[in-house]
Protein backbone atom coordinates (compact mmCIF):
# COMPACT_ATOMS: atom_id res chain seq x y z
CA UNK A 1 0.00 0.00 0.00
CA UNK A 2 2.56 2.54 1.04
CA UNK A 3 4.45 1.96 -2.56
CA UNK A 4 1.32 2.15 -4.71
CA UNK A 5 0.46 5.57 -3.16
CA UNK A 6 3.87 6.82 -3.33
CA UNK A 7 4.40 5.58 -6.84
CA UNK A 8 0.84 7.20 -7.94
CA UNK A 9 2.21 10.60 -6.44
CA UNK A 10 5.17 10.56 -8.16
CA UNK A 11 3.72 9.88 -11.29
CA UNK A 12 1.70 12.56 -11.62
CA UNK A 13 4.74 14.87 -10.58
CA UNK A 14 7.04 13.30 -13.27
CA UNK A 15 4.47 13.27 -15.96
CA UNK A 16 4.25 17.32 -15.17
CA UNK A 17 7.79 17.58 -15.07
CA UNK A 18 8.17 15.70 -18.52
CA UNK A 19 5.87 18.09 -19.86
CA UNK A 20 7.16 21.31 -18.72
CA UNK A 21 10.74 19.93 -20.10
CA UNK A 22 8.96 19.13 -23.68
CA UNK A 23 7.37 23.04 -23.73
CA UNK A 24 10.62 24.23 -23.34
CA UNK A 25 9.59 26.41 -20.08
CA UNK A 26 12.40 27.39 -17.37
CA UNK A 27 13.94 25.33 -15.22
CA UNK A 28 12.08 25.18 -11.94
CA UNK A 29 14.07 27.89 -9.48
CA UNK A 30 16.06 26.45 -6.48
CA UNK A 31 17.31 23.55 -8.87
CA UNK A 32 20.86 25.71 -9.52
CA UNK A 33 22.66 25.78 -12.40
CA UNK A 34 24.44 23.04 -14.66
CA UNK A 35 27.78 24.18 -14.97
CA UNK A 36 31.34 22.94 -15.97
CA UNK A 37 33.68 22.04 -13.21
CA UNK A 38 36.31 24.07 -13.16
CA UNK A 39 40.52 23.42 -12.92
CA UNK A 40 41.16 21.79 -9.84
CA UNK A 41 37.61 20.82 -8.82
CA UNK A 42 35.94 17.41 -8.33
CA UNK A 43 32.67 16.36 -8.56
CA UNK A 44 30.19 13.60 -10.35
CA UNK A 45 27.04 13.83 -12.15
CA UNK A 46 23.83 11.05 -10.75
CA UNK A 47 21.66 10.43 -14.18
CA UNK A 48 18.54 8.41 -12.16
CA UNK A 49 15.42 7.86 -13.25
CA UNK A 50 13.45 9.73 -10.01
CA UNK A 51 15.07 12.45 -8.03
CA UNK A 52 12.93 13.52 -4.60
CA UNK A 53 14.51 16.99 -4.02
CA UNK A 54 13.05 17.42 -1.05
CA UNK A 55 13.35 21.00 -1.68
CA UNK A 56 11.04 23.76 -0.46
CA UNK A 57 8.44 22.88 -3.40
CA UNK A 58 8.30 19.26 -3.13
CA UNK A 59 9.83 19.06 -6.47
CA UNK A 60 10.19 15.37 -7.90
CA UNK A 61 12.07 14.95 -11.57
CA UNK A 62 11.65 11.92 -13.68
CA UNK A 63 14.55 11.40 -14.97
CA UNK A 64 16.26 13.48 -12.72
CA UNK A 65 20.04 14.64 -12.70
CA UNK A 66 22.13 15.54 -9.59
CA UNK A 67 25.53 17.40 -10.14
CA UNK A 68 28.35 17.23 -7.43
CA UNK A 69 30.85 19.91 -6.88
CA UNK A 70 33.43 19.71 -4.33
CA UNK A 71 31.00 17.94 -1.71
CA UNK A 72 28.16 19.55 -2.21
CA UNK A 73 25.11 19.60 -4.35
CA UNK A 74 25.54 22.27 -7.40
CA UNK A 75 22.82 21.28 -9.71
CA UNK A 76 19.54 18.78 -8.40
CA UNK A 77 16.39 18.94 -11.47
CA UNK A 78 15.29 18.14 -14.38
CA UNK A 79 17.53 15.96 -16.82
CA UNK A 80 20.03 18.12 -19.28
CA UNK A 81 23.21 17.69 -20.70
CA UNK A 82 25.96 17.23 -18.35
CA UNK A 83 28.52 19.61 -18.34
CA UNK A 84 32.07 18.83 -18.81
CA UNK A 85 34.56 17.38 -16.55
CA UNK A 86 32.01 14.93 -14.24
CA UNK A 87 32.19 11.33 -13.77
CA UNK A 88 28.87 10.20 -14.58
CA UNK A 89 26.88 7.73 -12.58
CA UNK A 90 24.16 6.58 -15.00
CA UNK A 91 21.48 4.73 -12.94
CA UNK A 92 18.24 5.46 -14.73
CA UNK A 93 16.34 2.50 -13.11
CA UNK A 94 16.94 4.02 -9.46
CA UNK A 95 15.08 6.66 -7.40
CA UNK A 96 17.82 8.88 -5.72
CA UNK A 97 16.84 10.68 -2.13
CA UNK A 98 18.42 12.93 0.37
CA UNK A 99 20.53 11.02 3.13
CA UNK A 100 18.00 10.05 5.98
CA UNK A 101 18.47 11.93 9.60
CA UNK A 102 17.34 10.31 13.36
CA UNK A 103 17.49 13.07 15.92
CA UNK A 104 16.85 10.12 18.54
CA UNK A 105 20.06 7.67 18.62
CA UNK A 106 22.38 5.76 21.02
CA UNK A 107 24.62 3.97 18.52
CA UNK A 108 27.43 6.37 18.61
CA UNK A 109 29.32 3.97 21.45
CA UNK A 110 28.90 0.57 18.95
CA UNK A 111 26.84 -0.19 21.95
CA UNK A 112 25.07 1.06 25.19
CA UNK A 113 28.37 1.57 27.17
CA UNK A 114 29.48 5.45 28.74
CA UNK A 115 26.28 7.27 27.86
CA UNK A 116 24.13 6.98 31.44
CA UNK A 117 25.63 8.87 34.55
CA UNK A 118 23.37 7.61 37.04
CA UNK A 119 24.79 9.39 40.08
CA UNK A 120 23.28 12.67 39.72
CA UNK A 121 19.27 13.15 38.21
CA UNK A 122 20.53 16.52 36.54
CA UNK A 123 24.21 16.77 34.32
CA UNK A 124 24.47 19.45 32.26
CA UNK A 125 27.51 19.07 31.88
CA UNK A 126 28.01 15.90 30.71
CA UNK A 127 28.66 15.30 26.63
CA UNK A 128 28.71 11.85 24.55
CA UNK A 129 31.66 13.37 22.36
CA UNK A 130 34.27 11.01 24.06
CA UNK A 131 31.70 8.37 23.74
CA UNK A 132 31.66 8.19 20.07
CA UNK A 133 33.34 5.47 18.24
CA UNK A 134 33.57 6.47 14.59
CA UNK A 135 32.56 3.98 11.94
CA UNK A 136 31.45 1.35 14.33
CA UNK A 137 29.48 -1.66 13.20
CA UNK A 138 26.23 -0.01 14.04
CA UNK A 139 27.46 3.06 11.96
CA UNK A 140 28.40 1.28 8.86
CA UNK A 141 24.54 -0.83 8.85
CA UNK A 142 23.08 2.61 9.30
CA UNK A 143 25.02 4.03 6.41
CA UNK A 144 24.09 0.76 3.71
CA UNK A 145 20.42 1.71 4.71
CA UNK A 146 20.40 5.30 3.74
CA UNK A 147 20.94 7.03 7.22
CA UNK A 148 23.33 9.52 6.60
CA UNK A 149 23.43 11.75 9.88
CA UNK A 150 22.51 11.08 13.49
CA UNK A 151 22.10 12.57 16.68
CA UNK A 152 24.28 10.35 19.30
CA UNK A 153 22.73 11.44 22.81
CA UNK A 154 23.42 10.29 26.40
CA UNK A 155 20.81 7.69 27.62
CA UNK A 156 17.12 8.68 29.43
CA UNK A 157 18.22 7.56 32.98
CA UNK A 158 18.51 10.79 34.46
CA UNK A 159 16.01 13.99 33.83
CA UNK A 160 18.40 15.83 32.01
CA UNK A 161 21.14 13.41 30.42
CA UNK A 162 23.62 16.48 28.77
CA UNK A 163 24.34 16.85 25.37
CA UNK A 164 24.81 14.81 22.11
CA UNK A 165 26.63 15.48 19.25
CA UNK A 166 25.26 15.55 15.48
CA UNK A 167 27.64 13.47 13.09
CA UNK A 168 27.97 11.55 9.57
CA UNK A 169 27.90 8.01 9.22
CA UNK A 170 31.07 7.78 7.39
CA UNK A 171 32.03 4.04 7.17
CA UNK A 172 35.58 4.91 7.64
CA UNK A 173 36.43 8.27 9.53
CA UNK A 174 37.95 10.11 12.79
CA UNK A 175 36.17 12.42 14.96
CA UNK A 176 36.68 15.04 13.37
CA UNK A 177 35.63 14.17 10.29
CA UNK A 178 32.57 12.68 11.01
CA UNK A 179 31.41 15.42 13.01
CA UNK A 180 28.61 17.97 12.51
CA UNK A 181 28.41 19.49 15.25
CA UNK A 182 29.13 19.06 18.52
CA UNK A 183 27.41 19.81 20.98
CA UNK A 184 24.76 19.09 18.70
CA UNK A 185 21.92 19.85 21.07
CA UNK A 186 20.27 18.71 24.93
CA UNK A 187 18.71 15.83 25.96
CA UNK A 188 16.10 15.85 28.86
CA UNK A 189 13.93 12.92 30.19
CA UNK A 190 10.37 14.33 31.39
CA UNK A 191 8.90 10.64 31.97
CA UNK A 192 8.95 6.65 32.25
CA UNK A 193 12.98 5.85 32.20
CA UNK A 194 14.69 8.76 34.67
CA UNK A 195 11.91 7.83 37.50
CA UNK A 196 14.13 7.61 40.42
CA UNK A 197 12.94 6.23 44.27
CA UNK A 198 15.37 8.52 46.35
CA UNK A 199 15.15 12.19 45.53
CA UNK A 200 12.59 14.60 43.64
CA UNK A 201 12.80 12.03 40.72
CA UNK A 202 10.44 9.88 42.36
CA UNK A 203 7.29 11.19 40.84
CA UNK A 204 6.49 13.00 37.45
CA UNK A 205 6.20 16.86 39.23
CA UNK A 206 9.22 16.58 40.66
CA UNK A 207 11.15 15.44 37.82
CA UNK A 208 9.45 18.62 35.83
CA UNK A 209 10.32 20.85 39.10
CA UNK A 210 13.88 19.69 38.83
CA UNK A 211 14.41 20.05 35.27
CA UNK A 212 12.68 23.66 35.44
CA UNK A 213 15.20 24.89 38.23
CA UNK A 214 17.99 23.62 36.53
CA UNK A 215 16.98 25.40 33.51
CA UNK A 216 15.53 28.87 35.78
CA UNK A 217 19.25 28.85 37.00
CA UNK A 218 21.10 29.03 33.18
CA UNK A 219 18.65 32.14 32.29
CA UNK A 220 19.32 33.91 35.66
CA UNK A 221 22.97 33.60 34.55
CA UNK A 222 22.48 34.63 30.95
CA UNK A 223 20.54 37.85 32.83
CA UNK A 224 23.83 38.45 35.08
CA UNK A 225 25.71 38.21 31.93
CA UNK A 226 28.48 35.50 33.48
CA UNK A 227 29.05 31.73 32.26
CA UNK A 228 27.93 29.44 35.12
CA UNK A 229 30.97 26.90 34.55
CA UNK A 230 28.37 23.58 35.21
CA UNK A 231 25.62 25.31 32.96
CA UNK A 232 27.31 26.36 29.81
CA UNK A 233 25.69 24.66 27.39
CA UNK A 234 22.57 24.69 29.26
CA UNK A 235 22.55 28.57 28.69
CA UNK A 236 22.49 28.04 25.35
CA UNK A 237 19.64 26.49 24.79
CA UNK A 238 17.98 29.02 27.04
CA UNK A 239 18.66 31.23 24.31
CA UNK A 240 18.20 28.73 21.46
CA UNK A 241 21.47 28.68 20.25
CA UNK A 242 21.24 25.22 20.69
CA UNK A 243 18.05 22.86 20.24
CA UNK A 244 16.62 20.18 23.08
CA UNK A 245 15.57 16.78 22.56
CA UNK A 246 12.72 15.96 25.45
CA UNK A 247 12.64 12.43 26.26
CA UNK A 248 8.11 12.34 26.59
CA UNK A 249 5.75 10.02 26.42
CA UNK A 250 1.68 9.84 27.86
CA UNK A 251 -0.63 12.09 27.50
CA UNK A 252 -0.11 13.54 31.11
CA UNK A 253 4.17 13.89 30.38
CA UNK A 254 3.42 15.03 26.71
CA UNK A 255 1.15 17.48 27.84
CA UNK A 256 3.94 18.95 30.83
CA UNK A 257 6.74 18.50 28.10
CA UNK A 258 4.73 21.21 25.83
CA UNK A 259 3.34 23.07 28.64
CA UNK A 260 6.91 23.78 30.09
CA UNK A 261 9.11 24.23 26.79
CA UNK A 262 6.56 25.33 24.07
CA UNK A 263 4.85 27.33 26.50
CA UNK A 264 6.76 29.06 29.03
CA UNK A 265 10.22 28.97 27.31
CA UNK A 266 9.39 29.78 23.63
CA UNK A 267 13.12 31.31 23.35
CA UNK A 268 13.87 27.52 23.70
CA UNK A 269 14.18 25.55 20.67
CA UNK A 270 12.33 22.02 21.70
CA UNK A 271 11.66 19.18 20.03
CA UNK A 272 8.90 16.81 21.42
CA UNK A 273 10.57 12.86 21.25
CA UNK A 274 8.44 10.11 21.85
CA UNK A 275 5.46 10.99 22.15
CA UNK A 276 4.24 7.21 22.19
CA UNK A 277 1.37 5.16 24.34
CA UNK A 278 -1.80 7.75 24.25
CA UNK A 279 0.78 10.66 24.12
CA UNK A 280 -1.62 11.49 20.50
CA UNK A 281 -4.76 12.48 22.95
CA UNK A 282 -3.30 15.90 23.65
CA UNK A 283 -2.23 16.42 19.97
CA UNK A 284 -4.21 19.48 19.57
CA UNK A 285 -2.59 20.96 22.37
CA UNK A 286 0.99 20.34 20.76
CA UNK A 287 -0.38 21.84 17.21
CA UNK A 288 -1.72 24.61 18.69
CA UNK A 289 1.76 25.34 20.45
CA UNK A 290 3.74 24.37 17.37
CA UNK A 291 6.04 22.33 18.77
CA UNK A 292 8.07 20.20 16.61
CA UNK A 293 7.54 16.50 17.12
CA UNK A 294 9.88 13.52 16.94
CA UNK A 295 8.02 10.27 17.49
CA UNK A 296 8.84 6.76 17.59
CA UNK A 297 10.16 3.88 18.09
CA UNK A 298 6.37 2.92 18.38
CA UNK A 299 4.77 4.46 15.76
CA UNK A 300 1.47 2.91 17.14
CA UNK A 301 -1.00 2.59 20.10
CA UNK A 302 -3.30 0.21 20.63
CA UNK A 303 -6.74 1.05 22.33
CA UNK A 304 -7.22 -2.09 24.54
CA UNK A 305 -11.24 -1.19 25.01
CA UNK A 306 -11.78 -0.71 21.28
CA UNK A 307 -9.18 -2.91 19.92
CA UNK A 308 -8.07 -0.20 17.82
CA UNK A 309 -4.51 -0.09 16.21
CA UNK A 310 -4.18 3.91 16.13
CA UNK A 311 -1.32 5.30 14.06
CA UNK A 312 0.08 7.99 15.81
CA UNK A 313 1.45 10.07 13.46
CA UNK A 314 -1.21 10.10 11.15
CA UNK A 315 -3.10 11.32 14.50
CA UNK A 316 -0.69 13.87 15.53
CA UNK A 317 -0.37 15.19 12.00
CA UNK A 318 -4.47 15.26 11.52
CA UNK A 319 -4.56 17.27 14.29
CA UNK A 320 -1.71 20.07 13.05
CA UNK A 321 1.14 19.10 13.90
CA UNK A 322 4.28 20.74 13.18
CA UNK A 323 7.28 19.30 11.90
CA UNK A 324 6.44 15.87 12.45
CA UNK A 325 9.58 13.39 12.43
CA UNK A 326 10.38 9.85 13.24
CA UNK A 327 12.74 8.04 15.08
CA UNK A 328 14.54 4.42 16.11
CA UNK A 329 16.02 5.30 19.55
CA UNK A 330 18.60 2.58 18.40
CA UNK A 331 19.93 0.43 19.54
CA UNK A 332 15.82 -0.05 20.85
CA UNK A 333 14.98 -0.19 16.78
CA UNK A 334 17.56 -1.17 14.83
CA UNK A 335 19.09 2.16 13.35
CA UNK A 336 19.53 0.67 9.86
CA UNK A 337 15.36 0.27 10.14
CA UNK A 338 14.40 4.02 10.32
CA UNK A 339 12.66 3.83 6.86
CA UNK A 340 10.69 0.89 8.12
CA UNK A 341 9.42 3.98 11.20
CA UNK A 342 8.08 5.78 7.84
CA UNK A 343 6.48 2.51 6.45
CA UNK A 344 4.88 2.31 9.49
CA UNK A 345 3.32 5.71 9.96
CA UNK A 346 2.22 5.40 6.38
CA UNK A 347 0.51 1.83 6.94
CA UNK A 348 -1.29 3.59 9.38
CA UNK A 349 -2.71 6.51 7.53
CA UNK A 350 -0.16 9.55 7.59
CA UNK A 351 0.73 10.52 3.84
CA UNK A 352 3.65 8.66 2.50
CA UNK A 353 5.79 11.63 0.92
CA UNK A 354 5.19 13.52 4.34
CA UNK A 355 6.29 10.40 6.38
CA UNK A 356 9.30 10.45 3.93
CA UNK A 357 10.17 14.32 4.75
CA UNK A 358 10.16 13.13 8.11
CA UNK A 359 13.10 11.00 7.68
CA UNK A 360 15.29 13.66 5.93
CA UNK A 361 14.35 17.28 5.94
CA UNK A 362 11.60 17.78 8.43
CA UNK A 363 14.56 16.80 11.36
CA UNK A 364 17.13 19.02 9.53
CA UNK A 365 14.56 22.02 10.21
CA UNK A 366 13.79 20.83 13.78
CA UNK A 367 17.36 21.21 14.64
CA UNK A 368 18.47 23.92 12.42
CA UNK A 369 20.95 22.18 10.15
CA UNK A 370 18.32 22.10 7.21
CA UNK A 371 21.22 24.86 5.31
CA UNK A 372 23.77 21.69 4.93
CA UNK A 373 21.79 18.28 5.26
CA UNK A 374 18.09 16.69 4.80
CA UNK A 375 17.47 17.90 1.10
CA UNK A 376 19.17 17.75 -2.18
CA UNK A 377 19.66 21.88 -3.13
CA UNK A 378 22.14 23.89 -4.26
CA UNK A 379 24.82 24.48 -1.67
CA UNK A 380 23.78 21.34 0.93
CA UNK A 381 26.56 18.67 1.45
CA UNK A 382 25.53 16.25 -1.09
CA UNK A 383 24.34 13.57 1.08
CA UNK A 384 22.69 11.13 -1.54
CA UNK A 385 21.01 7.80 -1.60
CA UNK A 386 20.57 5.83 -4.39
CA UNK A 387 16.91 3.45 -4.05
CA UNK A 388 15.90 0.44 -5.95
CA UNK A 389 12.47 1.40 -5.66
CA UNK A 390 10.33 3.78 -3.21
CA UNK A 391 12.26 4.62 -0.10
CA UNK A 392 9.46 3.60 1.76
CA UNK A 393 9.03 0.57 0.21
CA UNK A 394 10.34 -2.58 2.65
CA UNK A 395 11.26 -4.19 -0.36
CA UNK A 396 13.26 -1.63 -1.79
CA UNK A 397 16.98 -1.85 -0.78
CA UNK A 398 20.12 0.84 -0.91
CA UNK A 399 22.62 0.46 -3.90
CA UNK A 400 24.87 3.34 -2.90
CA UNK A 401 25.04 5.84 -0.03
CA UNK A 402 27.51 9.46 -0.99
CA UNK A 403 28.51 11.40 2.11
CA UNK A 404 29.30 14.73 1.18
CA UNK A 405 30.39 13.88 -2.07
CA UNK A 406 32.24 10.50 -1.05
CA UNK A 407 30.92 7.04 -1.73
CA UNK A 408 30.43 5.36 1.66
CA UNK A 409 28.88 2.32 0.98
CA UNK A 410 28.08 0.66 -2.93
CA UNK A 411 26.32 -2.59 -2.44
CA UNK A 412 28.17 -4.07 -5.51
CA UNK A 413 31.53 -3.46 -3.99
CA UNK A 414 30.77 -3.54 -0.15
CA UNK A 415 27.91 -6.44 -0.49
CA UNK A 416 24.99 -5.87 0.92
CA UNK A 417 25.23 -4.98 4.84
CA UNK A 418 21.05 -4.86 5.18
Amino acid sequence: MVSRIAIAALAVCAASCGAMQRRGAAVPQGVGEARALAEGESGFALVCGKLFTLNETDEVFAPGLVLVRNGRIDYAGPRVDVPEGYDVVDAPELWAAPGMIDLHSHIQTGGWGDINDMVLAMNPEYRTSPTIVPANADVQRACSAGVTTLFGIPGSGTNNSGFGVLYKTRCKSTYEQCVLRDPGGMKVAQAYNPERRADLGASRTGMAWTIEHALKMAIAANEQGREHLALTNLQKVATGELPVLIHTAGSDAVHTTIEMWGERYPETKPVLSHGCFDGWKVAPYAARVGIPLNLGPRTFDLRQSEGEWVGTPERYAKAGGNLITLNTDAPVMPQEELFLQGAMGARYGADPYAMLKGCTVYPAKSFGIDHVVGSLQPGRHADIVLWRGDPLDPRARVESVWIEGTLEYDRARDRQRF
